[in-house]
């Protein structure tokens, strides 16, 4: 992958993490007014924080020599 490549996929790749982020608090503050009893909240949480973990490493794996990050 040569570096314009990289840097269309890190920029694709940080938008998701940002969407991500932003649902995962969203999904946090709706389980906060459920006193942290919906099921369903805390298997989307679950769901998204594994997202956000996959995207994170995937962005890493980019940065092979520490030339864009």
């Amino acid at each position: 992958m040569d570096d314009d490549e990289k840097g269309k996929e890190f920029l694709k790749l940080i938008d998701d993490q940002n969407t991500v982020q932003w649902n995962i608090v969203a999904k946090l503050s709706s389980l906060i007014k459920t006193e942290w009893n919906s099921t369903e909240l805390k298997n989307e949480l679950e769901t998204l924080v594994k997202n956000h973990y996959k995207i994170t490493k995937d962005l890493n794996s980019l940065d092979t020599d520490s030339s864009i990050l």
